[in-house]
């Protein structure tokens, strides 16, 4: 599913890419309504896109996905079982567990760039290993329905569009521009039911 295909002429794609797309979207339009099967397609979504982004070397990003997959199991048996053992309601971090978030992307990200540029070939690092460190706290806070995860997300996504510009991979630079539409959507849908700041670290 990776022969070169071309996309309405003006840009070229691969099946495989098309797929993670979709599934793509499918697993942020469930994360909005709050549906725990958006999990499921969350692990299937980012091995499709691993192997993307493994063939246009970003290998932060393909890491990432690998992250993603082993992550999503946790971030479902939380929106399952994580409120002692109910399901997990939407709230919010306290100034705490929002400086903790700050100081862990700002650490991932030294430690990817440093990874990056001493033993890949990526072109990219500071970008691939500022948007990789960003994305799992992103994903941290989502797995514990912390409504600030649409914060992370909104910043994120916009640099991503750029760098998949950059990078030639026209229908995911499209679908990361629809996801800084469908996080504001996400976030506004989630401030409607928010509960009281937690004290927890983003990973309790």
């Amino acid at each position: 599913m990776n022969e070169t295909i071309s996309l309405f002429g003006l840009a070229t794609t691969t099946p495989l890419e098309l797929v993670s797309f979709a599934l793509s979207v499918l697993t942020v339009w469930l994360n909005i309504r709050q549906n725990h099967w958006a999990w499921l397609f969350a692990i299937v979504s980012s091995a499709t896109y691993g192997v993307v982004f493994f063939g246009v070397k970003l290998y932060g990003d393909m890491a990432l996905q690998v992250v993603f997959a082993t992550v999503s199991l946790w971030g479902w048996y939380q929106w399952l079982h994580g409120n002692h053992g109910q399901q997990l309601g939407v709230s919010t971090l306290d100034g705490r567990g929002r400086m903790l978030s700050g100081v862990a992307w700002l650490v991932g990200f030294g430690i990817l760039a440093w990874f990056l540029r001493r033993f890949t070939d990526t072109d990219v690092p500071n970008a691939d290993a500022f948007l990789t460190a960003g994305s799992l706290v992103g994903q941290a806070l989502l797995s514990r329905k912390k409504i600030e995860n649409w914060y992370v997300w909104i910043i994120v996504d916009v640099l991503y569009v750029a760098l998949y510009i950059h990078k030639g991979l026209l229908p995911t630079a499209i679908l990361y521009g629809m996801f800084v539409a469908m996080a504001i959507a996400g976030l506004l849908a989630w401030q409607g039911s928010s509960e009281e700041p937690e004290e927890a670290v983003v990973w309790k």
